[in-house]
């Protein structure tokens, strides 16, 4: 118990740091050394790199409007001029931030609703027997409804849907190779609503024509909006005509890195292509494509459709964003990183003079003491005596010395001073003279004239 009562009443006890100068060259230079780093860390990373005294936003409000122009022929042997517009190719036409270009496509004209033999592609639609085909189930992944009816001419069952099905092959070379020639116009919108800062990637000019005029260029012309499509994919690293046969996925990323310590005109967009996706155009996951139709009526009133699989490009406009502005608080905090770091370097260099040297013990007795003023003062009384005892024990002599003048030999009595009744001749004589306090008398004690001295006279008056 009294293990554990010691323990708990040391808690109580205060500590406070006692500076000790160790002349060590060797961690001496260790701790410069780590001051130096600590330094350049704070300075160069944090304050030039990070700029920590910057306070940030990164919740970017943004806006992406797309606008495809531009037309394009087919190279078609049944058309040998069908014109394409953005109308055709641009999916969806709405101009949002992720849009569609048609590259290559398989087309499977004037489908009506009737009955037909499946694809034979289709497994679930194979049969040899009726038994395989139940009327009414529909055919997995197929084109249709079945009949019950096994067709032995083409070894698949018969099925109700758009007639006839889709059977025609992909084309190996794109239909739509001009569009690489088509320009997307792209206008870009953001704000950083904590310091109500807002900017576009679009020239703020009175120039009505200078959108039909520009085109993007990294160098020259940063502010125009204005891509070509062929352009886009190049800067990916890709050719356009490998990718528009089977289609691909291209991601553009406009990136607002602003420093609203400057003037405005230095916050400018950063752009950044990458292809998404896998690149290997042999694998059965490259590519995009997907299907839609376009439905007409004849003078019957009949419906009919024409079936389009098309393959081609998928643009993702992607915008992010952070802007930084000076303020006081993340200064005081990257500040205070930087003095937590030093007491870190100063605390184990402490754990290296201290613990982890041939001399750590020596630096430990003079770096650690225990001071108890209570005990301090007790030794003080029963061992040698303090300050103040010393400067009031002053040697018996000396006092008597200073309070009395000895009487020489020969020397007739002062006159006016008698000796009182009773007293011993000899007692006055080593006493000395007796200087009354009344004030406004005299009184000289003459030295024996054996003496080599001169005479001291000491008087004493009074001035009123």
């Amino acid at each position: 118990m009294a293990g554990w009562g010691g323990f708990f009443f040391s808690l109580l006890n205060y500590k406070t740091e006692k500076y000790v100068i160790a002349e060590n060259r060797r961690i001496g230079i260790l701790f410069r050394l780590y001051q130096l780093a600590v330094l350049g860390y704070i300075i160069g990373w944090v304050f030039v790199v990070k700029k920590g005294y910057q306070e940030r936003e990164e919740a970017i409000q943004t806006s992406v409007i797309t606008k495809v122009k531009g037309v394009t022929r087919a190279n078609t042997s049944e058309a040998e001029f069908y014109l394409w517009s953005a109308e055709d190719y641009v999916i969806p036409p709405s101009g949002e931030q992720v849009f569609f270009v048609v590259t290559n496509y398989i087309e499977t004209p004037n489908q009506t609703l009737g009955l037909c033999p499946e694809n034979p592609k289709v497994l679930d639609g194979q049969c040899v027997s009726d038994d395989k085909c139940v009327r009414g189930e529909t055919v997995i992944a197929g084109h249709g409804i079945k009949t019950g009816v096994c067709l032995n001419s083409t070894g698949t069952c018969e099925i109700r849907a758009w007639c006839p099905v889709e059977h025609s092959k992909r084309p190996t070379e794109p239909l739509l190779s001009e569009a690489e020639n088509l320009t997307v116009y792209i206008k870009n919108f953001i704000r950083f609503p904590k310091f109500e800062f807002s900017k576009s990637n679009v020239l703020e000019t009175s120039n009505s024509s200078y959108l039909k005029m520009c085109s993007y260029d990294r160098e020259n012309d940063p502010y125009c909006p204005i891509f070509r499509l062929g352009d886009l994919v190049s800067w990916t690293g890709h050719d356009f005509q490998d990718m528009a046969v089977k289609g691909g996925s291209i991601g553009i990323l406009i990136e607002w890195n602003c420093d609203l310590d400057k003037d405005s005109s230095q916050c400018n967009p950063q752009y950044s292509f990458t292809r998404l996706g896998t690149s290997i155009n042999n694998s059965i996951t490259s590519g995009y494509n997907f299907r839609y139709a376009r439905y007409y009526k004849d003078q019957n009133g009949e419906t009919y459709r024409t079936l389009y699989k098309v393959y081609g490009i998928r643009f993702d406009i992607m915008a992010t964003g952070q802007a930084g502005k000076f303020n006081i608080i993340p200064t005081v905090i990257a500040i205070g990183s930087g003095v937590a770091l030093m007491g870190a370097g100063a605390f184990a260099c402490d754990m290296i003079l201290l613990y982890m040297m041939n001399t750590s013990s020596f630096y430990r007795e003079r770096k650690f003491e225990i001071i108890n003023f209570k005990k301090e003062r007790t030794k003080a009384k029963d061992g040698k005596p303090g300050h103040r005892e010393r400067r009031s024990r002053r040697p018996a002599a000396e006092k008597e010395t200073g309070n009395s003048v000895k009487k020489p030999e020969g020397t007739e009595p002062i006159e006016g001073s008698s000796p009182t009744a009773g007293q011993q001749p000899d007692v006055a004589e080593n006493k000395g003279p007796t200087i009354p306090r009344n004030t406004g008398q005299r009184y000289s004690a003459i030295l024996s004239p054996q003496s080599a001295e001169s005479r001291h006279h000491i008087t004493f008056s009074s001035y009123n």
